[in-house]
């Protein structure tokens, strides 16, 4: 599956910011080879915030280390001076955004519990149920197709 990241930096250094987020990501041997950066013209659709010049790809096959790419996320942001925002968009729509600014504050176990919320929002839809416990296949949003899941902010 391919996920695209989204930076947007409160400084407005957009470039910069994922700059620093690949090579926080690559430095990761389990995800060295999965992470690579793309050019886009714009925001992907429905996407919130101004567009972007780049964005990250991190292409992750069937049972793939979600957990690794939502640990290195989480403490990424957590070591940001400046407010980021990262838009996590999955292939299906769904949008996953997490911001710095109320990731700094979280305790060992909270920054654990986000990480795994992350790393679930990247698990494909068959593998993964959502917070209600209900299978992947059922709309929980109440038919609009697209579920945000919790703001960390």
């Amino acid at each position: 599956m391919r996920f695209t990241l989204g930076v947007q930096a409160a400084s407005g250094d957009h470039a910069g910011a994922t700059d620093e987020l690949y090579d926080w990501l690559r430095q990761d041997p389990e995800l060295r080879g999965l992470v690579r950066r793309d050019l886009a013209d714009s925001a992907p659709a429905g996407a919130m915030g101004g567009a972007w010049s780049e964005l990250l790809t991190v292409l992750l096959a069937p049972g793939g280390p979600t957990a690794a790419v939502g640990a290195a996320l989480v403490v990424w942001l957590q070591n940001r001076r400046s407010n980021v925002t990262v838009t996590i968009n999955r292939p299906d729509g769904t949008q996953l955004v997490v911001a710095s600014e109320k990731v700094r504050p979280l305790t060992a176990e909270g920054t654990g519990e986000l990480a795994q919320r992350v790393a679930e929002a990247l698990r494909e839809p068959s593998a993964r149920e959502t917070d209600e416990g209900e299978p992947a296949g059922e709309d929980p949003t109440g038919g609009d197709g697209s579920r945000r899941a919790e703001r960390a902010r």
